[in-house]
């Protein structure tokens, strides 16, 4: 891979070049060549696992970026329906979105376009390799990768396979490229004025705001996700129960996952059962003295500690969580506003002016009644797929697949008007 400052203009451009190429193309094609990516992943199964095992040979597996990192059959299967299931989204181009004739006769369309040229900035996530390539392509827009080192082979191994299938068809293999994993890529991605169009950060926090802070491309940011599930005074413990364990547990390493459980004073007698199944599965709490005070002797001895200040306000990526009790729901919602990443926030409540006031003030992407936070995700919300979920309200917010990458242009037909002076 090319590193230096001029080699990686190069590419740049040629990426630039590429990306004007892709709206030419027929949508047939571009399914198509989807599909047999998605058939060529799965063939390439055991290639994509070795080399992916080389890269978790690396990394501690005590290391909550290690379930991020590891792919298994079942998961790779998983990423080849979601890029099947892309194939299979309406193709979000050239939409007409509103057209009026003017009383002058010039005939205005304001259709959607591609943003262009996508760098994504992401860490130790190979899966997203595969889902970027497909939503851009898709979406029309060519796509520059900047992995982590911690996923190098997996990620070359992903590019080799997509370009094989660009090959076949003859499209131009530049409409996605892949950095090196180097500091000094990252640089000159985050500097790529007039040539990359949207910055696109996948990530911990740590490196959001890396990117923010240091980017001149513009950007949207994605990922980190401090969630938070209150369990209101109202609210059926059946339900809590489930939503709690389901959205800290399912994967306790994606950005949706549960961090912090915010319980009414009124229903602490209820916490002993609304924990114990994360007991089972070996969860850490890190619980105020209140709920503390209520799990002693009941919860998992070593598995419950006292919080501190930092407990909160904390994206574990762990088994791990924290439980604050709170009051009132105003001390509910104050907790969130205080510490939440504007991701995905929940509560659990059979009170619906309750569940109203809460979706009303909780500023979050993606705001849950009775369900758990799971769900956030583009596949889950219909989407086919996603290239992040965006927690800022800019351009796009929540799950971003196709139609969030894309903006619009304004056609204007007319017969030698010209405008007065």
């Amino acid at each position: 891979m090319l590193t230096t400052t001029q080699s990686l203009q190069e590419a740049f451009e040629a990426v630039g070049k590429a990306s004007r190429t892709i709206p030419l193309l027929e949508v047939t094609t571009i399914n198509q060549v989807l599909l047999d990516v998605a058939n060529e992943a799965e063939q390439e199964t055991g290639f994509l696992l070795a080399e992916n095992q080389k890269d978790l040979d690396r990394m501690d597996q005590n290391d909550p970026k290690f379930d991020r990192l590891k792919l298994t059959p079942q998961r790779i299967k998983a990423i080849a329906d979601d890029i099947r299931n892309v194939a299979q989204l309406n193709y979000p181009v050239g939409k007409i979105l509103s057209s009026k004739l003017l009383p002058n006769g010039l005939e205005l369309t304001k259709i959607t376009v591609p943003l262009g040229v996508i760098g994504i900035v992401y860490e130790a996530r190979p899966n997203v390799t595969f889902d970027v390539f497909a939503l851009c392509m898709k979406s029309g827009n060519a796509c520059i990768l900047k992995g982590g080192s911690d996923a190098s082979y997996s990620n070359e191994a992903i590019i080799s396979v997509i370009k094989r299938i660009l090959t076949r068809y003859g499209i131009d293999e530049n409409i996605v490229h892949l950095l090196p994993p180097d500091r000094s890529a990252t640089d000159a991605l985050l500097k790529a004025v007039g040539y990359v169009d949207v910055i696109i950060p996948r990530g911990s926090q740590s490196l959001i705001d890396f990117v923010r802070a240091n980017s001149r491309v513009p950007v949207i940011e994605t990922g980190a996700g401090i969630v938070h599930v209150y369990f209101d005074e109202n609210g059926d413990l059946t339900k809590a129960v489930n939503i709690v364990h389901n959205s800290k547990t399912r994967r306790v390493s994606v950005c949706n996952a549960l961090d912090c459980l915010l319980i009414h004073q009124n229903r602490l007698p209820d916490l002993v059962a609304l924990v114990t199944p994360l007991g089972e599965d070996g969860v850490e709490l890190f619980a105020d003295d209140q709920a503390f005070d209520q799990l002693q002797g009941y919860y998992p001895y070593g598995l419950l500690h006292r919080a501190l200040p930092e407990h909160f306000g904390t994206e574990f990526l762990s088994m791990k969580m924290a439980i604050r009790t709170v009051r009132t729901l105003e001390d509910a919602l104050d907790h969130i506003a205080t510490y939440s990443s504007k991701h995905s926030e929940a509560i659990v409540t059979e009170d619906m002016p309750t569940a109203e006031k809460f979706t009303k003030a909780v500023d979050a992407a993606a705001v849950y009644i009775n369900a758990a936070t799971s769900f956030t995700d583009g596949a889950q919300f219909g989407l086919g797929a996603e290239i992040g979920i965006s927690t800022q309200k800019l351009h796009a917010r929540g799950p971003m697949a196709l139609e969030e990458l894309t903006s619009y242009k304004w056609i204007v037909r007319g017969n030698g008007q010209i405008r007065a002076k």
